[in-house]
């Protein structure tokens, strides 16, 4: 197979992307409502809290504040929690005792995910601001794992749904995990699905520092 490239004559190149560039500033000028938005990262794949954690190092880099609350992965001694702990910019909560088959005690693993819930809802509700010229509390809330606590009815659906679907105006939301519930998608305004093509673990390979924790 060759790997010669094909050159494109850097006229029509040109003109190609002059008419592209006239295409995106069009779409940009369209989009001008301004609120914050439900942000979903759900899929087999790797990379949902991932790309949220990505997501905190933004906002933190504008000065705006973040919430986050971690369901279910509560005992794992990841990265995340040691660089978090020295960002006085983020409220971390953790609220899990690891994944279900660690506890192997439903009714504490219920117990630990209404903890997290009532602090994302404090987290949330603190965003309510009086005038426009008031800054909320917090720019963006991440709610890691809170997929999991749903796909496996630590919380209810429903109520969660209607929380994210009045959350103050200019809050940004990003909830993470693997079976997002249908109702969720439905609220969400932007959904990303991870997908799993390939994971080195199912090889056999043990989680790296760094990469996976």
């Amino acid at each position: 197979m060759s790997d010669v490239q094909v050159t494109e004559d850097p006229q029509l190149h040109a003109e190609r992307m002059a008419a592209l560039k006239q295409e995106q500033d069009a779409k940009v000028k369209a989009a001008n409502v301004r609120r914050g938005i439900v942000v979903v990262h759900t899929g087999n794949g790797k990379g949902k809290s991932t790309a949220a954690f990505g997501m905190i190092l933004r906002t933190i880099g504008h000065g705006r504040r973040v919430g986050l609350v971690q369901f279910i992965k509560g005992t794992w001694k990841t990265g995340e929690k040691k660089a978090i702990a020295a960002l006085p910019l983020v409220d971390h909560v953790i609220s899990g005792e690891g994944f279900t088959w660690e506890t192997q005690d439903r009714e504490r693993d219920i117990q630990a995910a209404r903890a997290g819930w009532h602090a994302a809802m404090e987290m949330i509700e603190a965003c309510r601001v009086d005038a426009p010229e008031q800054q909320p509390k917090y720019h963006l809330v991440v709610l890691d794992e809170l997929n999991i606590a749903l796909r496996y009815g630590y919380l209810d659906v429903n109520e969660v749904v209607e929380v994210l679907r009045n959350k103050p105006e200019r809050l940004n939301i990003v909830v993470t995990g693997r079976d997002a519930p249908a109702a969720l998608l439905e609220v969400a305004d932007t959904v990303t699905e991870m997908r799993a093509d390939k994971h080195a673990f199912a090889a056999g390979i043990k989680a790296q520092i760094g990469v996976d924790f």
